[in-house]
């Protein structure tokens, strides 16, 4: 988890980075593509009911050499097509990658679980069991998704990765009463948005507004002072188009499906199997002084009841002055890659998967 690598060095010229930055997402368009999984029983069966067109994430893949396929699930931003990308080449040793891209125009917690688990059992059916990768807001995703559908299912995975894992709203919402430490900027947003729940479109509009300022000023302090390569810069584009043209109810449906969020309870196992979670030195920045969340991965036993084959470790910078903030898998890959690849490499090993 130490790396001497310097993280900053001379950028290039704009005209350079511009150039290379349009063949890298050139490149990245060729390898990742649109998926349709041959089971979509779940999420048809969901559209007769709803009587209505729910908003569908987005299914793409991307080929591997192996038979161990990953499926990424994001944060709020960036899109599972871009939070990995400096992981994409070490997941594909492993087996083909699939990416879920929450809809732009919305978001349904049924449906996503729904299309979720048809592209478990699509997989399933040709004797793969896949590894779920969640990042932030998308590691409770995965919780729900292995609470409530996986052994209502019957289905199958080999694994969880969790980066900076956001279980339920409390992580990053306290209490009114709460306020140790001051109130961060990302928390207030959220309080602003839960507050309009059932309000005017104009007041949605008004506190998705502020909240897309809030994210473009938490990926541009990550981006502060260092030397951005052309991927950095292709996918910068692509955080910042996506925060800034989702549209309001889009952004709106997806933090009120945080707030249905349930905190994982120490009483029953959540997952037996191999589960690796990742926390950042820096988390304390972002998620809030009570988060049940930090509480729980920090307690050895409480952890153990809950993924009874997990191991949790933090993620630390070798630099001092450039500490690993919140789900930094673009800018501090360096740090996270070879946790990551050590983990995955147990699996070619299934012994050591006990210990």
């Amino acid at each position: 988890m130490r790396n001497s690598a310097a993280v900053k060095s001379t950028a290039p010229t704009p005209f350079i980075a511009q150039v290379a930055g349009t063949a890298s997402a050139m490149m990245r368009g060729f390898a990742i593509r649109p998926y349709l999984p041959p089971v979509r029983q779940r999420e048809r069966e969901l559209a007769i009911l709803s009587g209505e067109r729910l908003p569908a994430a987005r299914l793409f893949r991307e080929r591997g050499i192996g038979k161990q396929p990953t499926v990424v699930i994001g944060g709020f931003v960036p899109d599972a097509t871009e939070v990995i990308e400096f992981q994409r080449p070490l997941l594909k040793q492993s087996g083909a990658i699939y990416y879920l891209n929450y809809p732009r125009e919305g978001f349904n917690l049924l449906l996503f679980q729904a299309q979720l688990a048809d592209l478990v059992e699509s997989l399933n059916l040709r004797g793969e069991k896949p590894v779920l990768l969640g990042v932030s807001f998308g590691a409770g995703l995965v919780s729900g998704f292995l609470r409530e559908v996986l052994p209502r299912d019957g289905l199958s995975i080999r694994g969880v990765l969790f980066v900076s894992p956001v279980f339920c709203a409390e992580d990053l919402v306290r209490p009114e009463r709460e306020r140790t430490g001051g109130v961060r900027m990302l928390e207030s947003n959220l309080r602003r948005i839960f507050s309009v729940r059932g309000g005017s479109p104009e007041d949605v509009e008004r506190q998705i507004e502020r909240a897309r300022r809030c994210f473009q000023g938490l990926f541009g302090m990550g981006a502060e002072h260092r030397h951005l390569e052309p991927r950095h810069l292709a996918i910068r584009d692509k955080i910042m188009a996506v925060i800034q043209k989702t549209p309001a109810r889009g952004g709106f449906e997806r933090t009120l499906a945080l707030q249905e969020f349930q905190h994982p309870s120490p009483s029953t196992p959540l997952f037996s199997g191999p589960v690796l979670t990742l926390l950042a030195e820096g988390e304390d920045s972002l998620l809030v002084p009570t988060s049940p969340t930090l509480a729980l991965c920090r307690d050895p036993l409480r952890f153990h009841q809950v993924f009874p084959g997990g191991r949790c470790l933090t993620v630390t910078s070798p630099q001092s002055d450039d500490p690993v903030p919140h789900a930094s898998l673009i800018f501090h890959h360096h740090v996270y890659n070879p946790v990551i690849a050590a983990w995955y490499k147990r699996f070619s090993a299934p012994t050591l998967l006990s210990r």
